[in-house]
């Protein structure tokens, strides 16, 4: 053997030595002071969030299905009702400009993200007959939007594991999808998987065209997913939802490589309350979020359309400033 390949195997044995896995995460009930590589393996006491601060939405906003914050305005929409896009104040909720999208239908508007220059629409909900063929996002140009003068274009797709486009009954689909964030290359969706309860990352690319969604990961989230925000800066990602029994809940997902956010620590909050449709979730910090839900009337509830402020620090803020330092 010669000296360099000699010298390159030790190097390696070295790094090897020096790196332990395990749980990285001091909250966690597993916490493992040695672990110099988080594997995704915390566990964590059950913890409830109560809702202590809230303010109510207009009643145009019954629908109210997805939430982000940009140009310092919440920004949210309705899943079928018109093609506005509503801004709103994010101390009262108040509405303080709509945006109309001409020239475009709202079959089922389930959610909004964005990235630098865009902002985009999912038209994807799939929940009524589980075999839509015309899924897709809208793609519109920022400061064309604010002019007033919106440029949109389309980004088509289609899962890449759906075979079957027999028309089901309402709520029964694994492939409807209310969920979904932008990174720096590729969009990203979460399902909302009657049958199963669990989540599937497809991945499609966030240029316009005609795509199929690449199946990634699959969690099991025992729930509905209903709303997703993601930082890339303090590499966090939440999702929202509810169970089929109405009880609200939020999953955060931190200190994960190269957006591979199942990998990542999980923990499952509930919130306080029953009968709470989620649809929204957005934040500016990774710590304090906002949550809108729908109006919903059924059986004993009747839970008008609302706005929620939320603070994880108590769940994040450790992460996120050992993040800050490491960046």
């Amino acid at each position: 053997m010669n000296f360099r390949l000699l010298l390159f195997c030790i190097l390696i044995s070295i790094e090897g030595i020096s790196q332990t896995l395990g749980c990285t995460d001091v909250l966690s009930k597993n916490y493992n002071s040695k672990a110099t590589i988080n594997d995704g393996s915390c566990v964590y006491k059950n913890a409830t969030i109560n809702l202590t601060s809230s303010f109510s939405l207009n009643e145009i906003l019954k629908e109210t299905s997805g939430l982000i914050r940009f140009n310092n305005r919440l920004w949210t929409h309705n899943d079928d009702t018109d093609t506005n896009l509503y801004a709103l104040d994010t101390i009262n909720g108040k509405i303080l400009e709509t945006y109309n999208l001409p020239n475009f239908t709202n079959t089922d508007w389930e959610e909004i993200s964005q990235d630098e220059n865009y902002l985009y629409i999912g038209d994807f909900g799939n929940n009524a007959s589980g075999n839509r063929t015309d899924l897709h996002i809208l793609r519109i140009e920022k400061k064309t939007l604010l002019a007033k003068n919106p440029v949109i274009d389309k980004i088509e797709f289609q899962y890449s594991n759906q075979t079957n486009f027999t028309r089901q009954f309402a709520n029964k689909t694994n492939f409807d999808c209310e969920a979904f964030v932008v990174t720096q290359d590729s969009i990203y969706l979460f399902t909302k998987e009657w049958k199963t309860k669990q989540t599937t990352i497809y991945s499609l690319p966030k240029t316009p065209g005609k795509y199929i969604a690449q199946q990634k990961e699959v969690y099991n989230i025992k729930g509905l997913v209903t709303g997703a925000t993601y930082l890339n800066s303090k590499n966090v990602l939440v999702l929202c939802g509810y169970t089929r029994n109405g009880k609200p809940f939020v999953n955060l997902f931190y200190d994960f490589k190269e957006n591979n956010f199942f990998a990542a620590n999980k923990r499952k909050l509930k919130l306080k309350t029953r009968f709470l449709q989620i649809e929204g979730i957005s934040t500016n910090d990774g710590l304090h979020y906002y949550i809108t839900n729908e109006h919903l009337k059924f059986v004993l509830a009747n839970n008008p359309q609302e706005m929620y402020v939320l603070d994880f620090s108590k769940y994040l803020k450790t992460f996120i400033d050992s993040n800050n330092q490491k960046n």
